[in-house]
């Protein structure tokens, strides 16, 4: 059984990832694989889908109904906290690089594009044909 601290943590995770009890669609589902007659008896493998994001989770960890419906919910919540977190560190990449990009070359850095604009500029006028004056 769970806990009431248990429930109350996950109610309050869900609320801060913006899952409501409203949202989700939840399917008893005879479970699958070993366990024998039990399996083929009970439903108590959880299907919970959060049709606002897409989201899908299937959960038969445990023999009892109860306890795959807290884990289904508890991986609703991480991978959607997953999906925040990479759109956040994307977000966060994109202003790094717009820094990068408009930060001033260093004065080291300056000197070797000069440097190579001058090789690039020998290289590209041995390949002309010679004057008629020399």
């Amino acid at each position: 059984m769970l806990s009431p601290d248990k429930k109350a943590a996950l109610e309050k995770r869900m609320a801060a990832v913006g899952v409501f009890e409203t949202d989700l669609v939840e399917k008893f589902i005879h479970g699958s694989g070993s366990g024998g007659q039990k399996v083929n008896k009970t439903s108590s493998c959880v299907f919970l889908q959060h049709p606002p994001t897409g989201v899908e989770v299937k959960v038969q960890r445990e023999r009892s109904r109860e306890m795959n419906r807290y884990l289904a919910r508890e991986e609703i919540c991480e991978r959607l906290e997953k999906r925040w977190l990479e759109k956040k560190t994307a977000r966060k990449q994109a202003r790094e690089k717009v820094k990068r990009q408009k930060r001033r070359p260093s004065i080291r850095a300056r000197a070797r594009n000069v440097q190579r604009k001058r090789q690039h500029s020998q290289k590209k006028s041995q390949r002309r044909k010679p004057d008629a004056s020399d």
